[in-house]
């Protein structure tokens, strides 16, 4: 049983950065790959970001590529999403999920969810 919480999302300046972070809870956490997944209002669940179980392996959504960078580090059990040069287009919230060993797009995959971070970016 794996146990998600997101945090650091807000209200930033397009052009400017954020952090989000995700803690887990569970003792396997280093064979769970984690992903950043978001959704705004109306429209569906979007993969974002993931990494796999080893921090091995990166991928990104082609919107973000450039912009996002995903990492965890495994002795705090955490992921983070390091959020830059960010537009309107990015406001949403802001998932973590996890699943097991190497992440894939598609939400439907994963067996883990956090409740979500709102991230606001004004223009």
């Amino acid at each position: 049983q794996v146990r998600l919480v997101e945090s650091g999302g807000g209200l930033v300046q397009a052009g400017g950065s954020l952090r989000l972070s995700c803690a887990a809870t569970g003792r396997t956490f280093n064979t769970y790959a984690m992903a950043w997944f978001r959704q705004a209002p109306g429209k569906e669940r979007t993969f974002v970001a993931g990494v796999s179980a080893r921090a091995g392996s990166t991928n990104y959504a082609d919107s973000v590529k450039d912009r996002f960078t995903i990492s965890r580090d495994i002795a705090k059990n955490t992921v983070y999403l390091q959020m830059t040069s960010l537009k309107p287009d990015d406001a949403a919230v802001y998932y973590c999920a996890a699943r097991a060993f190497f992440p894939v797009t598609d939400a439907q995959g994963y067996d883990y969810w956090g409740r979500g971070t709102q991230v606001t970016v004004s223009s």
